[in-house]
């Protein structure tokens, strides 16, 4: 099979047409694989993708390894959080939404494990409860981000001029997310 025997590897087979990797919470490996593609292919294709399956599975430990003294949002926390998040977002997301020029329909807070927000076509708004966890700063940046779908519902570079236009720092509040809401998520999904 594959040439690195202490990685785990699941393969999942569906009707999708293409191959994929993808690295999972701990550190394993997940093929999702067309029903039609013979086994022997699958097995070429993972072992053509050994440096990179190598590099992504080192990194997967080393964020296991750095997060795994991190103390666990408890669900009296979560709760408390998601309470926290009904109260404080539809205040800035209408603050912002008003600021922009732009319309929205529903606010739903979700508890998610990899969003921190997204916007539906038809102008639904969700975010992470987990936010509140942040700098208020960076949780503008966020509810600014989903705001500015409203205008481009994709990330092209007028979206990202229009989300410089309300948030100028959105470089710096993009990067601590992808900086400390790793911990965040790990510390309420243990990934």
């Amino acid at each position: 099979m594959y040439m690195d025997e202490n990685i785990k590897i699941e393969i999942v087979r569906s009707r999708r047409r293409t191959l994929t990797l993808q690295i999972t919470e701990d550190a394993g490996l997940l093929v999702k694989a067309p029903y039609n593609i013979p086994n022997d292919r699958i097995v070429g294709f993972i072992n053509e993708k050994d440096s990179w399956i190598k590099k992504h599975i080192c990194a997967a430990k080393e964020r296991m390894e750095k997060n795994s003294n991190l103390l666990p949002i408890t669900v009296e926390e979560m709760k408390s959080l998601a309470d926290e998040a009904l109260d404080w977002v539809p205040k800035r997301v209408a603050y912002y939404a008003s600021l922009m020029g732009v319309t929205y329909h529903r606010i739903t807070i979700r508890n998610q494990k990899t969003r921190w927000g997204s916007c539906s076509s038809k102008g639904n708004l969700n975010f992470n409860c987990l936010m509140m966890e942040l700098p208020e700063e960076v949780r503008d940046y966020i509810i600014i981000h989903e705001l500015c779908h409203r205008m481009e519902m994709n990330h092209s570079d007028r979206f990202w001029k229009l989300v410089e236009t309300y948030d100028p720092a959105y470089k710096a509040h993009n990067a601590y997310i992808r900086e400390k809401g790793e911990e965040i998520l790990y510390r309420a999904f243990g990934r």
